[in-house]
This record gives C-alpha cells, sequence and structure tokens, in this order.
C-alpha cells in the first residue's frame, strides 16, 4: 500500500532526474551518500511515471503515522519546493490509500446531516457573510444577520479576520445574532445556521467552540490553513454542530499554477479532517478558479471515499445573482453558493439582496435564466441592473 502524489514540474533537469529528486529528498535521501542509508531502502519513496512535466511519486504507507496530518504533508509536500534544482513545482494531487484514510473520521456533520438540521433536500444552500468584515458591533451584527435570514439564506458566516477583537466580543455577538435568528425563525420558519469563528491557538480552540455553542452557536468555523488541520479535526471530532472551514491564506499555496499546492488536496485533507462545509472557489466571481480543479474539489468532497461523509463546496467571492448560474452549473445541487458584498450591496439593503440571491437559485432549478426569471421578482430584476452596470 503506497500514497501516490502527483507533482507538476519545471526544471532544467530530464523529467526522470527531477521526479527521482523529489522521491529521494521526501523519503530516505540527502544531498550526499550517508552512512547505513542503505538500511532504509525499503522505505524509500519510488518514480512511477514521469513524462512531460508530470511525476507520479509512490511513498511506501509505513513513511506515514496514521492520523498524522501534518506529517502527511512534511512527506509529501516538504522541502521539495526548495530544491535548487526544481524550477517550479506544485503538488497536484495526493492518493491516500484506505487504511490512512480510515485513520480519520471525517465528517461529524456531511452534507446530508447539515440538510436534515435546515430540512432543505432539494436544492443549493444559499450564504451570506456579514460584511463589512470587521467593525460592527454584536448588536449590529445580529441586526444584519437577521437581514439576510429574513431573505431566507441558509446560512449566516463570520468573516476570516473577525474573531474575539473588543469592539465585537464573541460571546455577547453568538449571543445576539442566535437571539435574532430565534426570532426570525419564530416568525417566519425560516431557519439558518451562523457559522462563527473560532480561529484561535491550538491549545484554546475547542474551548473556544463549546463555549459558543453553549450561548447558541448552530455552527463554527475555522481558518483551517492558519489554524491547521489538526484543529479542525479537534473541532469535527469535539463539537457536535457543523464545521464551516474558510481557505484563507490560501493563494499562497494555490495562486501560481505552476508552483505550490493545488486546492485539490487540500480538499481531501479537509474531508478526513472532519469539514461539513469548504470554501473551494468559484467558476465565476472575483475569485475564479480554474474549472478543472474546480471539478476536481467537487468530486474529491462529494465522491464515495471509503466511507467518510460527503462535504458541501462553497462557491464564493465576488459571487452576485448575475453569476449564480455558473457557479451551480459547476457545481450542482450538493452545494453552498455565497455572497457577500452580492447580498449586503444590493440597492435596496441585505433582506432584498438575499431573496435575490434565493432567486437567481430558483431561476436555475427552474431552468429559465435570471432575466426572465427577474420579470416577475423584482428583486432579482434590480440585482441583475445594479451589477451589470
Amino acid at each position: 500500500m503506497e500514497v501516490i502524489a502527483k507533482y507538476r514540474v519545471e526544471t532544467d533537469l530530464p523529467i526522470e532526474k527531477a521526479a527521482e529528486a523529489i522521491a529521494a529528498e521526501q523519503s530516505t535521501g540527502t544531498w550526499t551518500e550517508v552512512e547505513r542509508e542503505r538500511l532504509a531502502r525499503d522505505l524509500a519513496a519510488r518514480v512511477i511515471r514521469a513524462e512531460g512535466k508530470f511525476a507520479y511519486v509512490a511513498f511506501p504507507e509505513e513513511l506515514f503515522e496514521p492520523g498524522n496530518i501534518p506529517q502527511y504533508l512534511s512527506v509529501v509536500a516538504g522541502n521539495l519546493f526548495g530544491l535548487g534544482d526544481l524550477k517550479k513545482v506544485r503538488l497536484l494531487d495526493i492518493i491516500f490509500p484506505p487504511s490512512l484514510v480510515g485513520a480519520h473520521k471525517g465528517p461529524r456533520f456531511g452534507i446530508g446531516e447539515a440538510r436534515k438540521i435546515l430540512g432543505v433536500f432539494d436544492r443549493p444552500l444559499v450564504g451570506t457573510i456579514i460584511k463589512p468584515k470587521v467593525g460592527l458591533s454584536p448588536q449590529e451584527t445580529a441586526e444584519v444577520a437577521g437581514q439576510a435570514a429574513r431573505g431566507g439564506l441558509d446560512l449566516i458566516k463570520d468573516d476570516e479576520t473577525l474573531t474575539d477583537q473588543s469592539f465585537c466580543p464573541i460571546d455577547e455577538r453568538v449571543e445576539a445574532v442566535m437571539a435574532e435568528l430565534s426570532k426570525v425563525e419564530e416568525e417566519t420558519g425560516k431557519r439558518a445556521f451562523y457559522a462563527v469563528n473560532v480561529t484561535c491557538g491550538a491549545e484554546e480552540i475547542l474551548e473556544r467552540a463549546e463555549d459558543v455553542i453553549g450561548r447558541g452557536a448552530n455552527m463554527v468555523m475555522v481558518d483551517v490553513l492558519t489554524a491547521g488541520f489538526s484543529a479542525l479535526e479537534v473541532l469535527s471530532r469535539g463539537v457536535k454542530v457543523p464545521v464551516h472551514v474558510h481557505r484563507t491564506m490560501h493563494g499562497a499555496f494555490t495562486r501560481d499554477r505552476r508552483h505550490g499546492i493545488s486546492m485539490i488536496p487540500i480538499s481531501r485533507l479537509v474531508r478526513m479532517a472532519g469539514g461539513t462545509n469548504l470554501h473551494t472557489g468559484s467558476y465565476l466571481g472575483k475569485m475564479a478558479g480554474d474549472r478543472e480543479e474546480n471539478d476536481q474539489c467537487r468530486d474529491a468532497l462529494r465522491d464515495d471515499w471509503y466511507g467518510l461523509r460527503s462535504v458541501f463546496p462553497v462557491a464564493s467571492g465576488g459571487v452576485h445573482p448575475g453569476n449564480v448560474r455558473p457557479n451551480l452549473e459547476g457545481y450542482g445541487t450538493d452545494c453552498i453558493v455565497q455572497a457577500g458584498g452580492g447580498v449586503h450591496g444590493h440597492p435596496s439593503g441585505t433582506t432584498a439582496g438575499a431573496r435575490a440571491m434565493v432567486q437567481a437559485v430558483e431561476a436555475w432549478r427552474a431552468g429559465v435564466s435570471a432575466e426572465e426569471y427577474a420579470e416577475s421578482h423584482k428583486e432579482l430584476e434590480a440585482a441583475l441592473k445594479f451589477w451589470s452596470r
């Protein structure tokens, strides 16, 4: 049993030599021959294919400590990015054997479990981010959240930089938001998640999550690349609410299509570690990704995978009612389409912006264009006019 890593490489070396350098550096080798190196040969990685700019390297399963995601990354994505002979190298994908996948419990709450909480089974979920991302008081945050829920949204979340600052203490914020969402549910029957950002240090994150849940939070959020995959795994195993996963800082790894790490391995690791939702990029928007990579992230999160529950891919970043359709055509029904400015920037305000997003989803489900649907839905009509300027 082996872990297979796929790399894209730019080098002056023959691709076979470059692949061998990666295999050696990331397993038993070093820059020169050392004493007892022969004793470790059974644990050496091997090149299984190298052609063009692509290298496939197989790592013996024994190199990996089961259940230790940070150590997995040290093996397949460690020092290789600094190798002088490699001008560019990008980790494109990782194929894990069932034994390593099985060392992780995956999501406690997957797509099906999250849908049961909301009572929504036959459509994409629609979400928003509180905007402005920082600066609002707890009560102001609650007012915005309530307006979004009244417009029909399924998920309201903190942005990645809002945690427990003095202008908006997390305990006061959670209590205010959940009180407002409860009020909306009593009046309209609409239930919504509030993903409160509990990102903090390793010693505190589970305690913080438990505290906000005790104050009524029905979802927590973590910035996985700044807090770490282990923090996500601790949350998923330790709390009895869904976990929303933000990918802030991902561009440092994913933006250069010729270097770094793609979102596909990150998607696999988030599923193993237990996320319920993961920002994977949009098909159209200010952070639109490569279509093929989006497709592969979608499949990594939702395809059958050794019994792990599936994860919602989240399309966000510059999403508004006018570009909902291409995102849903890419991700399908089991996704979350999420807009911040595309909700709160509506000329008639947040509630109208939320309704416009919901109406754009309804148009997609009905198989009609947003423009046609807007003829009988004023919020969508106003949104399309506003963002087509």
